[in-house]
């Protein structure tokens, strides 16, 4: 790598990446080459604490192997990489081999110590889960990451788990809970007010689908950053965040100030006929009512929109909303598309509602203006899936980046988390705090995990010793 493939990958990035790397320069005032070696990055008043290290993760890409006019076009030709796999052959569609480079550079420093196991990882495609599920049961595949709480109950009662060649095992991570949720499309006009949005959260019934589809197994989620000291819901906003908020405070209700909010707890019938009144007052007070079974508009146009699910899971949790929703007149469809389409439709914002999970860890920081912040809403590619253009928002990502006390910090997350839950851009959904996973009992593991739960790269196939 030289200091010309350095400069040559971040102005490509900027001209032909997706977000966020072709914002990378944007917090550079300039990018020189100094000596053989080195390029020195001067910021601007752009950049915050965080700059040189989201700038030392990025991607460098070797400027003799890479054509510049046709980068930004798809292509099955392998592109060279420097790290510890190369790509061995590829199926389109169908399979991924990566072999393990024994020349790899970096496989005897200390940081690396411990991982990249395997001589050779597969990735193999599946249109559904259930034809997945069966290959691993077969041994065809050694790890099944579970995600249905439903299925990881009653579905692992064949042989090999029986005799002890299937390990369940589940994992705890220390992480706070994230988001997982139907995800408001606000640049749809349906959806801009924020009390529609909010009726629309309420009609959801937790409770009904919690018992019915999932054992009971999962919590709702209250917040971005639960079970944390960062997140809002049991945590009172204190004088230095309520400093902070300024006059956005007055926005935002006080049950979500003082910690309190939750999502409505329901009687479980799947038609709680007192949430679903709350939901129909929060439309009224949007210019909606119900006419002839219908919940209209003043124009006398139904309140209708179609939420884009990606698998089984996702559309059966949209079928129990889509009934609820209809009890008040709501008319919404169904479209689950294939894995391609999903991706290409949320790139470019093609959806009224979509699922989607906000991943959360214990130190927010750049990633959050490719969420929620306003530059990041008409970026193709980004992941501001809602939409959301806010300038009290945006400070608050400001306030995050650029604290230099844990005080500050915890203070500008919590005031950054009651703003997205008091926006309502979410039908909140749930978490369970654990991570669940089947393994054939040939891939073995460290006894400890890390604070992120599971890490495979650090796994082996016993047979190998």
């Amino acid at each position: 790598m030289t200091a010309e493939d350095v400069i040559f990958s971040f102005n490509l990035l900027q001209e032909k990446g997706r977000p966020p790397y072709n914002k990378r320069l944007a917090v550079v005032e300039k990018m020189e080459q100094v000596g053989e070696n080195s390029v020195r990055f001067s910021f601007n008043e752009l950049a915050n604490r965080e700059t040189p290290l989201i700038l030392a993760m990025s991607p460098i890409l070797p400027k003799h192997a890479v054509d510049p006019e046709i980068f930004d076009r798809s292509s099955l030709e392998i592109p060279l990489g420097s790290g510890p796999y190369k790509i061995g052959s590829i199926r389109p569609g169908e399979k991924i081999v990566y072999q393990r480079d024994p020349d790899y550079w970096g496989k005897d420093i200390p940081s690396k110590i411990g991982f990249d196991n395997y001589d050779e990882i597969s990735v193999t495609y599946f249109l559904q889960d259930s034809t997945l599920f069966e290959a691993f049961k077969k041994g065809d595949i050694d790890i099944y990451p579970e995600g249905d709480s439903g299925h990881w109950a009653r579905a692992y009662d064949f042989p090999a788990v029986k005799n002890g060649d299937v390990v369940k095992e589940v994992f705890q991570p220390g992480l706070p809970s994230g988001m997982l949720g139907f995800v408001f499309n606000t640049r749809r006009a349906i959806f801009a007010d924020a009390k529609v949005r909010e009726a629309l959260s309420y009609a959801f019934d937790f409770d009904w689908v919690n018992r019915n589809l999932y054992g009971g197994a999962f919590k709702r989620s209250q917040s971005f950053w639960q079970n944390s000291a960062l997140g809002a819901f049991g945590n009172a906003a204190d004088e230095r965040e309520l400093a902070l908020l300024g006059p956005a405070k007055e926005r935002i209700a006080p049950e979500i100030l003082a910690g309190t909010y939750a999502m409505p707890v329901s009687d479980g019938s799947g038609a709680d006929r007192k949430i679903l009144r709350q939901a129909v007052s929060l439309l009224a007070e949007a210019g909606y009512a119900i006419k002839g079974g219908k919940m209209v508009d003043a124009s006398g146009k139904q309140l209708s929109f179609e939420v884009m699910t990606q698998n089984e899971g996702q559309e059966k949790m949209a079928i129990a909303y889509q009934r609820a929703l209809a009890l008040i007149g709501i008319q919404m469809t169904i479209r689950t598309v294939d894995d391609a389409q999903y991706q290409s439709r949320s790139n470019s914002f093609d959806y009224d509602m979509i699922v989607k999970a906000y991943t959360s860890s214990l130190s927010p920081g750049a990633e959050q203006f490719n969420r929620w912040d306003s530059s990041s809403r008409d970026a193709q590619g980004s992941f501001n899936y809602a939409g959301v253009a806010d300038t009290d928002v945006d400070r608050m990502i400001d306030a995050l980046a650029n604290a230099r006390s844990m005080e500050d910090f915890r203070a500008a997350v919590r005031a950054y988390d009651r703003l997205l839950v008091a926006g309502h851009y979410v039908v909140p959904l749930y978490h369970i705090g654990e991570q669940w996973l089947a393994r054939w009992q040939h891939i073995a593991r460290p006894e400890r995990s890390p604070l992120y739960g599971y890490q495979l790269p650090v796994w082996w196939d016993a047979r190998a010793q």
